[in-house]
């Protein structure tokens, strides 16, 4: 058990929800930093009524002040941030020849540079408290490519690279930096992007299913175990690794 805080990005709801739940299971004091307060205020509560302690905050990743407000707020209210959870996301499906620069940069607004932005504002606290964990939810897309998801792949790419050199940099200052990336995760946000790419979400849903040797999609609960992990006090001396949640669908 940890009563360390957790800085939880995107941590309403799909896999930020999980993350958020189980870090409040295992004791951490988590701050649930989503766009949608009241979706945060909801999962807040429900980790208080499991014992836990959370504190819902609101925060666009996309705006530096609303990320350092965010940071303030926590600090206030639970403590200074010790683990960081990057995992506010966006995307759509859609060829990256139908795609406008306009879409490139909302995806990289969010996906990466939201990831930069929350780094950037903890980390140095971090490194003069001499412990830390940043820990970004990157994905597989970013590893080996996806189909109707070039910008995303892209972004997911550069957050793996930043991570490892994120990870050099502080590796001296008992801060360590991990990726995490998920596979086919069963959230309302995938069932969402397949309805807007005009496919039927059950039948995407089923082909990815039958392409991860598991025979089924992950679980929130599933990535979310893997970034306890790295934000425990047992993981000091790993940093910069890329962890796949994917039921076997990658392994190199």
């Amino acid at each position: 058990m940890s009563n360390r805080v957790a800085f939880v990005t995107g941590g309403a709801q799909g896999i930020g929800q999980g993350i958020s739940t189980t870090l409040g299971a295992q004791g951490f004091r988590v701050a649930v930093v989503d766009l949608n307060l009241d979706t945060a205020q909801a999962t807040a509560e429900s980790i208080t009524a499991a014992g836990g302690t959370a504190l819902a905050v609101h925060a666009d990743v996309t705006d530096a002040a609303s990320v350092q407000a965010a940071v303030k707020t926590v600090t206030e209210e639970l403590g200074p941030v010790e683990i960081a959870v990057n995992n506010a996301g966006w995307d759509d499906f859609m060829s990256f020849v139908d795609t406008t620069e306009e879409f490139w940069d909302r995806v990289l607004d969010i996906n990466f540079k939201g990831a930069l932005r929350v780094t950037h504002a903890v980390v140095p606290g971090m490194i003069e408290r001499g412990w830390g964990r940043v820990i970004n939810i990157g994905s597989d897309a970013g590893r080996v490519g996806s189909s109707l998801e070039a910008v995303y792949s892209g972004a997911k790419g550069g957050i793996i690279a930043f991570t490892k050199t994120l990870a050099r940099e502080v590796a001296v200052k008992g801060v360590t930096a991990n990726t995490v990336c998920p596979g086919p995760t069963d959230t309302p946000a995938l069932r969402k992007f397949a309805d807007n790419a005009g496919q039927d979400a059950e039948k995407v849903l089923a082909g990815m299913t039958r392409s991860v040797p598991m025979r089924r999609l992950a679980k929130p609960a599933d990535v979310a175990a893997a970034v306890a992990f790295f934000a425990s006090d047992a993981t000091d001396y790993i940093t910069g690794q890329t962890l796949s949640v994917s039921g076997g669908l990658t392994m190199a």
